[in-house]
């Protein structure tokens, strides 16, 4: 009868701690909102091209308080808040301003496996913005600053032996008040600038490794001569201790080879099959490290083979070349923001479906915007066939604007603190995605926000990825550096620009705003460029623009972005309604026009 009694009071009191749980606030939701599972966030592998079988989720309900910036770790927290989503979020339960004279506290409990006994434990964390300092077991561990890329510590020294682990996070994030990188963050949102973001905002999770294992993997491919160039970093590797490398084609086998640690090496792909929007193949690649002939670490990753390029073609017209062939990219400009978990989306299947209806509306590529996504993002993108053009998230003040004419004036001057950061910080978004097919384009500064020694930070950008092209500054002062002009143009398209060196490309154009009721961040002041009443004058409006831009494209235009995916809390310019529930343009007639946009350079 006791025991009876003692599992009702636990059931009891899980279901009440399960029930302080609730989004917060009353603003618009996605579909998705409704799935949230506070017992199972997010529970995809989240870093797909790096996979390992064993691993464990640490999302879900956490406690947190918002404190003074540099009090001392509080004896009670305020409540609980739903990890991985943003403070300022609906579905983080909390939805609150932290603003940078404050600083974000996370405690969570965790019991390692027992079936870890004798391993190395990883913590990872996909991305906190935007300082984080980390305790295990009331030890501080480390810190990272960044709020756009991954980072881990090998937390086994720290552990208790048995039992309850206790994680401490701090995490400090000034917006718009200091230099970090931010996109479109700020502390008074309106127009074109959204809510800040602080905090844990991708998972956190834990996985089991051997003192010696693999931390990184790099590979590059070369149709040309139909090999990939691979490079493994290791972790506690001993001299004498080697990394294999399998490739596959489906199950078959194709390719091995074995080198030191760290060693770059080739492998041969015959016959190699060419990744693209249209056949988006890839293989498959399985990693070990070997330490006295026996396998201590192995994961599991993929690879494509692609090559992009530029060109002059028969006109004495720069093209962008995909598989050593001109082709038009064409795509939305897309910001990944979510009204319910802003810069998180509420599911994997939610972060998959912008890129499913991308591809429905018969695009070929998307232009990342200000923001880095996490990597089941670019996993999707690389399985769908998505090009991705990637944007630095901007920070920092901006130099004069001088967006119609080459601009040979005295640049922005960051202080040191600020320019060794956009420098590190921009070096880690390109390892982080080095190896993603999808990646086809570093774009290092949009517009003049936050520009700076450019011609340095894009020769740079291209010495570190000689595989890839770079978009210098995307509508922003323009210099003779990079592989593109880009230009941006609203409403319409226009080209007042022209690079006979480089490609020119139209970065953005369009913003056609259509305001839905009933589907809107807020109830006044929401804009477009130009607005519409309904779904066929939007899309007429559309189609005018694209038949513009197609006569632009034989007069030298070899990619364009159309401003953008969706509507992000005041702008009414998507193709759909920020909470995703309505299409605002007639799709079929869409998907047709983009669809001879994309193949235009084939005619």
């Amino acid at each position: 009868m006791k025991k009876h009694v003692f599992l009702i009071v636990l059931s009891l009191s899980i279901l009440q701690a399960l029930g302080q749980w609730k989004p917060a606030g009353d603003k618009i939701k996605t579909p998705w909102a409704e799935k949230i599972d506070v017992k199972n966030v997010l529970p995809e592998y989240p870093r797909p091209i790096m996979e390992r079988t064993d691993w464990m989720n640490l999302n879900g309900l956490w406690d947190y308080s918002i404190l003074k910036a540099g009090a001392a770790e509080p004896a009670a927290f305020d409540g609980e808040i739903l990890v991985p989503f943003p403070v300022e979020s609906s579905l983080s339960g909390v939805m609150k301003t932290v603003g940078g004279e404050n600083e974000v506290w996370y405690k969570r409990i965790f019991e390692v496996p027992a079936k870890w006994k004798g391993k190395n434990v990883l913590l990872n964390f996909g991305a906190v913005d935007w300082k984080a300092d980390v305790w295990v077991n009331n030890v501080k561990i480390g810190s990272h600053t960044g709020g756009y890329t991954p980072f881990s510590f090998d937390i086994t020294p720290f552990l208790n032996k048995t039992g309850a682990q206790k994680l401490v996070v701090r995490v400090w994030d000034g917006t718009d008040k200091g230099f970090q990188p931010r996109g479109k963050q700020v502390s008074r949102p309106e127009g074109i600038w959204y809510t800040p973001v602080t905090g844990i905002w991708q998972t956190v999770w834990l996985e089991p490794v051997a003192a010696k294992h693999i931390e990184n993997i790099q590979s590059v491919p070369n149709i040309d001569n139909g090999q990939l160039a691979v490079s493994v970093k290791t972790a506690g590797a001993a001299y004498g201790d080697l990394v294999e490398v399998k490739l596959f084609d489906g199950q078959k086998e194709i390719a091995s080879a074995k080198a030191v640690s760290g060693e770059k090496f080739e492998l041969t792909v015959p016959d190699a099959k060419l990744w693209s929007p249209e056949s988006p193949f890839l293989y498959t690649m399985k990693v070990s490290l070997l330490s006295n002939g026996m396998v201590t670490d192995q994961v599991n990753s993929y690879f494509a083979m692609r090559k992009v390029s530029t060109k002059r073609d028969k006109n004495g017209i720069v093209r962008l070349e995909l598989n050593n062939k001109a082709y038009f990219q064409f795509g939305p400009l897309d910001q990944g923001w979510w009204p319910d978990g802003l810069y998180t989306a509420p599911t994997d299947e939610a972060l998959k479906y912008d890129l499913v209806k991308t591809k429905d509306f018969g695009f070929n590529m998307i232009r990342k915007h200000v923001k880095v996504e996490p990597a089941r993002w670019y996993t999707h993108c690389d399985q769908l066939g998505i090009l991705v053009w990637q944007d630095m998230p901007s920070g920092d003040r901006s130099p004069q604007w001088q967006n119609h004419n080459y601009f040979n004036g005295t640049e922005m001057k960051r202080s040191a603190d600020s320019e060794a950061n956009y420098r590190k910080e921009w070096k880690e978004i390109m390892d982080y995605l080095y190896s993603n097919p999808c990646i086809v384009t570093w774009v290092p500064f949009n517009e003049a926000w936050g520009q700076f020694k450019t011609q340095e930070i894009v020769e740079w950008t291209k010495s570190y990825d000689q595989s890839r092209l770079v978009n210098p500054a995307s509508g922003g002062n323009h210099y003779p550096v990079g592989d593109m002009l880009d230009l941006h143009n609203y409403p319409g398209p226009d080209m007042y620009l022209y690079d006979g060196q480089r490609a020119t490309v139209l970065g953005e154009y369009g913003g056609i705003g259509l305001a839905l009721d009933g589907h809107l961040w807020k109830t006044d002041k929401n804009w477009g460029y130009v607005q519409f009443k309904n779904q066929k004058e939007v899309t007429d409006e559309y189609v005018k623009y694209a038949e513009s831009l197609l006569k632009f494209i034989k007069a030298g235009f070899s990619a364009g972005v159309y401003t953008q995916t969706t509507d992000v809390e005041g702008e009414v310019n998507g193709f759909m309604t920020y909470d995703r529930k309505v299409i605002k343009m007639e799709e079929s007639r869409v998907r047709e026009i983009n669809q001879r946009i994309c193949n235009s350079l084939n005619e």
